[in-house]
């Protein structure tokens, strides 16, 4: 298949909540340490102590707004002979995971993720930079596409 038919799938679009809540749980820590100059000033005294809180809460509704984005921008392509996992917005990253050197197909799921119906699937490769980890996919399809990759991957081995 060459590049121009390469038909892209992506994820779930329910990972996005699973995104916003890990967004907010990260986020709680940095929030409260930036309120405690609220804390600790005298009340009516001084506005400036609001400041870090007002940054604070800007970088989370920057970060939070571009979750919709950042979900599109996951997609993944099964071609001929590899399967390409792409990602980022700013920082894209293309990984192609040749099928005959996949070595371990996993299916992960987290409390949350069961709980949206998701999964995670990662593909372990012997040289550490071609791992790849495609998050927010239905269980169904995480399954089937491991069963798949596990398939055209021992016949891909066979003939080496």
């Amino acid at each position: 298949m060459s590049p121009e038919e390469t038909v892209w799938k992506g994820i779930s679009p329910r990972y996005q909540v699973e995104a916003v809540v890990h967004t907010v749980a990260v986020s709680l820590l940095p929030l409260a340490g930036s309120s405690v100059p609220l804390w600790i000033s005298e009340p009516g005294v001084s506005w400036v102590s609001w400041y870090p809180l007002a940054i604070t809460l800007a970088i989370v509704a920057i970060v939070g707004a571009f979750i919709p984005r950042r979900i599109r921008a996951y997609g993944y392509a099964l071609r001929a002979d590899d399967l390409v996992f792409r990602r980022g917005i700013f920082f894209q990253r293309q990984v192609a995971v040749p099928y005959g050197r996949l070595q371990l197909v996993d299916v992960t799921r987290g409390p949350l993720s069961r709980l949206l119906g998701l999964s995670e699937l990662k593909l372990v490769t012997a040289a550490a930079s071609t791992g790849v980890t495609i998050p927010g996919l239905p269980l169904p399809v995480a399954e089937e596409l491991r069963d798949q990759l596990i398939a055209v991957a021992e016949t891909r081995r066979a003939g080496l």
